[in-house]
């Protein structure tokens, strides 16, 4: 059976609900704060819980939040490739949620931001695994390149997904040119996609990522609630989303993503993976938290009502 090998960041989130944010110097009172797993173990959560087998590739620290991140992923059955790095925790994020559901977040990185060619060397890659790339994995020195070249030697037929992330916002770096023909399928939203490409057009953005990407990626560009564009051989569909009262958007994206794998995973041809991507996407924003993504039988009552 396939599997979702994550190479991305786990992280703890500070998740915390605020009327507003604070000015500068400023100061606001919480209605609510908890220690959450967080970074890349929403997608793996996603993915998980919507029946795909996931085996993370990442490091996690010694410490308290290297514990808990532990247990986060063993409760969703999430398989850890790695030990405990022994000299460095596991980072923290504030994630701090709004009124309006819009969320902001402020990251300090550890033991996840690092990762060497000897760390991956023992690792049997099948070929109908999806390896899961963040582009917040490209920003850590003391992981890009080793990622980058272990992803290069991968037999082709492993298929590589794509998430840029907030704060890839060029293709014109040297990590981006070496990445993206290797590429399979690109996930993001309309903003990261966007800015990618220095666009102001969904439409526009699909065919500059077309002619970046190699002649047979398949793309999915989130679009809050409206649902989701999916482009694959020049042709772009739109899949509408759900109406639902949203009160956090925060892992909305990570949702969607990791179903969206787990779908194309089993079998599903991309619109109708798009269609449980959305539904699990709008039921994510409806609850508190950063791993809200809902499991199989919740999509498919979403999608059946």
């Amino acid at each position: 059976m396939p599997r979702m090998l994550h190479t991305g960041q786990v992280m703890i989130d500070l998740v915390m609900a605020v009327d507003r944010l604070p000015s500068s110097g400023g100061d606001v009172l919480a209605q609510s704060a908890s220690f959450e797993a967080g970074g890349g173990f929403n997608v793996m959560a996603a993915a998980r819980r919507n029946g795909l087998p996931v085996l993370y590739l990442g490091r996690h620290g010694k410490g308290r939040f290297g514990e808990l991140a532990r247990e986060a992923m063993r409760a969703e059955g999430i398989e850890i490739a790695l030990a405990a790095s022994p000299a460095e925790d596991t980072g923290l994020c504030v994630a701090l949620t709004e009124a309006s559901a819009e969320r902001s977040f402020i990251s300090y990185i550890g033991a996840e931001g690092h990762l060497s060619l000897e760390d991956l060397a023992g690792l049997a890659v099948r070929d109908d695994d999806y390896v899961y790339v963040s582009g917040y994995s490209l920003l850590h020195p003391g992981k890009a390149q080793a990622l980058l070249d272990w992803l290069l030697a991968l037999p082709r037929a492993v298929r590589v997904v794509f998430d840029p992330g907030p704060l890839v916002d060029s293709p014109d770096s040297a990590a981006m040119r070496v990445l993206l023909p290797r590429v399979d399928t690109w996930t993001s939203n309309s903003v990261e996609a966007l800015r990618f490409t220095a666009t102001t057009s969904i439409a526009e953005a699909l065919r500059r990522l077309q002619a970046m990407l190699s002649p047979q990626a398949l793309l999915v560009v989130r679009d809050g609630p409206q649902g989701c564009w999916v482009s694959q051989h020049g042709l772009d569909t739109h899949v509408p989303g759900f109406k639902v009262r949203a009160v956090d958007s925060n892992g909305a994206g990570d949702a969607h993503a990791g179903v969206f794998v787990a779908a194309l995973a089993q079998g599903l041809e991309p619109l109708h993976a798009a269609r449980r991507a959305n539904a699990a996407a709008a039921l994510a924003v409806t609850r508190w938290g950063p791993a809200t993504a809902p499991g199989t039988a919740e999509v498919d009552a979403l999608i059946d009502a």
